[in-house]
Order: C-alpha cells, then sequence, then structure tokens
C-alpha cells in the first residue's frame, strides 16, 4: 500500500505531504495498539486481517494530515501477485483462492471506493489474459508491469501488443546494464508508457 503525493507542485512539497502523512499513519496504528516498526523499504507491516482495514488507515491518515484522498494524496498498491496464485486463481483479497473475473470485480470495487489511482502487478508475470481483461475493465488507472516485464524489451514488447497495462517499473539490476536499461525507457516512453524509476529494497530513501 503505498500514497502518491499528486497535489505537489515540486519535488520538495512532495517530499513533504508524503512526511506528514506517514508520520498520521503512524500515530493512528499506534494508538490502535498496533506495531509501528518499519521493513527496509520503510512501510508499516501493522497485524492487520485484510486490504479495506489497511486502506481505511492511510485514507484516515490522509484526512488527518489535511489533505483530499484521490486529489491531494492518491493510494497506489503493489500487489506482487507472483506470490498469490495457484491453479489460476488468486488469494488477493482474502486466504481464498478465486477466479481472475472476480478478483477484477474486486479490484473495480477497491478503486472506486478508495480512488486507487495505480495498481502494480495485479496479476502473475505470465497471466498475459488477466491483465489485458483488467486493462479492459479499468479507466483513468495506471496499471504497473514490474514482474510482468523485468525491465526486458522482448516483454515490454509483449505486454504492448497484448494492452496488458499502461506502465512499466525500471530497475536496472533486472536487465543488468545502463544501455539495455535505457532502451526499455526509450521504447516504453515511445508507445506512451509512464516510466518508474524504482529504488530498490534496502536503499535509503
Amino acid at each position: 500500500f503505498m500514497i502518491r503525493p499528486d497535489g505537489a507542485k515540486n519535488f520538495t512539497e512532495a517530499v513533504r505531504m508524503c512526511f506528514v502523512v506517514i508520520q498520521n499513519l503512524k500515530k493512528i496504528i499506534h494508538k490502535k495498539g498496533f506495531s509501528v516498526s518499519v521493513g527496509d523499504e520503510g512501510g508499516f507491516a501493522p497485524m492487520i486481517s485484510n486490504n479495506e482495514d489497511a486502506l481505511k488507515l492511510i485514507v484516515q491518515a490522509i484526512k488527518k494530515s489535511g489533505f483530499i484522498n484521490g486529489k491531494h494524496i492518491s493510494i497506489c498498491l503493489d500487489v506482487a501477485a507472483n506470490e498469490l496464485i495457484k491453479k489460476s486463481k488468486y488469494s488477493i483479497h482474502s486466504k481464498k483462492f478465486i477466479t481472475v473475473n472476480e478478483s477484477i470485480k474486486k479490484y473495480l470495487k477497491l478503486v472506486k471506493k478508495y480512488k486507487i489511482k495505480s495498481i502494480e502487478d495485479p496479476f502473475s508475470e505470465n497471466d498475459w489474459k488477466a491483465w489485458h481483461d483488467l486493462m479492459k475493465s479499468v479507466k483513468k488507472v495506471q496499471i504497473v508491469g514490474d514482474d510482468l516485464f523485468v525491465t526486458n524489451l522482448e516483454r515490454l514488447k509483449i505486454g504492448f501488443l497484448n494492452n496488458s497495462s499502461n506502465s512499466i517499473l525500471i530497475k536496472l539490476n533486472q536487465i543488468g546494464t545502463v544501455s539495455e536499461t535505457l532502451e526499455v525507457i526509450k521504447f516504453a516512453q515511445i508507445i506512451g508508457y509512464k516510466t518508474i524509476i524504482s529504488h530498490r529494497s534496502g536503499d535509503s530513501e
């Protein structure tokens, strides 16, 4: 679960807005009796039971910070669905495994209810049809391929022809060289994809 400071006019303001929301989120989580320790990427990991519990906490923090969810601050998801698939079904929204179509319906519900603007890796890296079906179903949502593309030009070309996403996460270490990374970025820009340059786990903010 991530936040994106869409209302910021510059980088400094973007950092400030995120900092304020994160500090208020910390207070809300602590008040509810959850742990406020963070992982190596700086994210909280309270022991909560479902996605909506997490989203409600973030919405509260955005409001407490004086911002409007979906306007000043937007919520984004990194699902990492590779870890949540079994026999072509997904356990994204609960412990129960459900079909792709059922998963898409639940995504659409969350997008509408919580004004989610971006979803990264909503399905498994080789489930091209599921990605395509989600792209057909959503409007004005950034669908980001990370595990789907692994900063690989050939996979990006397949994704483009399949209409699998509209954005790509860029990780230099995935493809291995600066020149190949720049090739992927250039092609992504030509086809109209957004490019998101990623930090790596454990890096400084």
